[in-house]
């Protein structure tokens, strides 16, 4: 029986050109019309307005990186997935498709349709399930389907930061990488920072727990570490006139003693641009303005054990019970039926900042 695995990412421009940045942001704002609440044709035109007005902002920023270099690390992805399947004997076929990019998710499907897949996978490559990531990116695949008329067995990988495998990775990886800086996360001058991708407050809520997620990642991971002491700020966009999740790193930064920074970008295993950019660039003028040192750690996008742990998933999830073992678990953030992750069986605190903000304007849109 043939498998195929759809690797779900968010997609950038790979060119510095108008002709790529106002098509995705357009699919962006579209994305999110119903933050500012307009709806149908309305959402159209004030999507394409605000491309075409925020389109040549995004080029300069885009030309000061040299393009995004996602996309390529996201196929690099997924041909070395595609090999570790093979290696273990499976017949899989594995295509890269973005949410706001090209090939679109719409035209994987189609891709995979035409190879004779039996069985479909869809993996979004975010470690923390976020309501505009994980969830939108495998509703993307089923909408395909469904337009498509096609009907293989769909299954879908949502959240799977609290994967040990990965977790145990990641933390080799931040370990590997103060060593080779010649700090140590002990020293009381030196503090460990987690820069997190920010995300409208609307999008969290009971089933939505993509801020819980995130301080128990960045919890998990200063553990393994052997740091005590860690802080945690968003990497907020603040182009609309909606609540972001607290507190904004520019609020953060300033109120801790420590004058060096270890900052981990923990929201993402690629580089792109808000790594690049607003990492690189943007924060460590800040940083430095302040008077403070910052070494921020790479992302581990091309460790050898990712493609490793990315197969423990997809093998995982196709097994007769994928609950087996106790690591993966239906998931309860995606409604979509036959989805896991490492999340869904376990209970988490209350939002650490939104205690009292599991409905109303916390709530995760329907």
């Amino acid at each position: 029986m043939s498998i195929g695995v759809l690797v779900l990412n968010f997609g950038e421009p790979d060119e510095a050109v108008l002709g790529k940045a106002r098509p995705y942001l357009e699919r962006i704002f579209l994305q999110n019309a119903g933050l500012e609440g307009h709806t149908d044709e309305a959402a159209v035109a004030r999507a394409r307005q605000l491309a075409a007005d925020r389109a040549p902002g995004l080029v300069d920023a885009y030309a000061a990186i040299g393009g995004s270099p996602l996309n390529g690390q996201a196929e690099a992805q997924a041909r070395a997935l595609e090999a570790e399947l093979r290696t273990r004997g499976h017949d899989a076929r594995v295509y890269s498709a973005f949410q706001f990019t090209e090939p679109s998710i719409a035209d994987a499907v189609a891709e995979a349709r035409a190879d004779g897949v039996d069985k479909l996978v869809g993996l979004p490559v975010y470690p923390m399930c976020g309501y505009s990531t994980t969830v939108a990116a495998l509703d993307e695949v089923r909408a395909a389907l469904d337009a498509a008329a096609w009907s293989p067995r769909f299954i879908g990988v949502s959240g799977w930061h609290h994967h040990p495998a990965y977790r145990s990775m990641l933390v080799e990886h931040l370990r590997s990488f103060v060593a080779g800086e010649g700090l140590d996360l002990r020293d009381p001058e030196t503090l460990l920072y987690f820069s997190v991708h920010g995300t409208p407050v609307r999008y969290l809520g009971d089933a939505a727990r993509y801020d819980r997620y995130v301080y128990e990642h960045c919890r998990d991971v200063a553990r393994g570490l052997g740091a005590e002491r860690y802080e945690v700020g968003f990497q907020n966009h603040a182009n609309r006139r909606i609540r972001w999740t607290q507190p904004d790193n520019e609020d953060a930064i300033p109120e801790r003693v420590e004058r060096r920074l270890v900052v981990v970008p923990i929201s993402f295993m690629h580089e792109q641009s808000e790594t690049l950019a607003e990492l690189d660039r943007d924060l460590r003028a800040f940083v430095e303005g302040l008077g403070k040192e910052m070494h921020r750690a790479p992302v581990p996008h091309a460790d050898p054990l990712f493609p490793r742990f990315l197969a423990d998933l997809v093998t995982g999830v196709l097994s007769d019970d994928p609950a087996r073992g106790g690591v993966l678990s239906r998931c309860r953030c995606c409604p979509l039926e036959d989805t896991w992750c490492t999340n869904g069986a376990r209970d988490l605190p209350p939002s650490p900042y939104l205690p009292d903000d599991a409905s109303g304007e916390g709530a995760a849109q329907a």
